[in-house]
């Protein structure tokens, strides 16, 4: 079982493309955001003070979108065990009526914060994401 986290975002005026909508970049954003907070939240504290996480790939499907004053709820979760110094992150965006409307599969790589070298993620670095 995984241990999935939440937040909500609401689309304001700076976030709103020429289509009316909510850009595809600040959908990266908040896929970034969530991923940040989950590792803030969960994470051992010896944890954060000797890793930080890059991003090294982004899939993202894109279903559907919100309007200025909208807003989505995004639930991000670790699938599957660790591949190296890589975890796989999803993040799935909700509207109000509970549709996914965004969908992303995001690759990162965990870093030593002493040496700025790519380190192999141990199961128990993963272990509080899973429950």
């Amino acid at each position: 079982m995984t241990n999935t986290f939440t937040r909500s975002f609401t689309a304001r005026p700076e976030h709103i493309d020429e289509l009316g909508h909510v850009n595809n970049a600040v959908w990266v954003q908040w896929i970034q955001d969530m991923a940040t907070a989950h590792w803030d939240a969960v994470a051992r504290p010896d944890d954060r003070a000797a890793f930080f996480w890059v991003v090294t790939r982004h899939e993202i499907d894109y279903r559907g979108n919100i309007d200025l004053g909208e807003s989505v709820t995004g639930a991000t979760w670790i699938e599957g065990p660790a591949r190296g110094a890589t975890s796989l992150r999803r993040v799935d965006f909700r509207d109000a009526a509970g549709k996914v409307i965004v969908s992303a599969a995001t690759t990162w790589a965990m870093l030593d914060r002493a040496s700025g070298r790519l380190v192999r993620v141990r199961p128990e670095v993963l272990a509080p994401f899973v429950s």
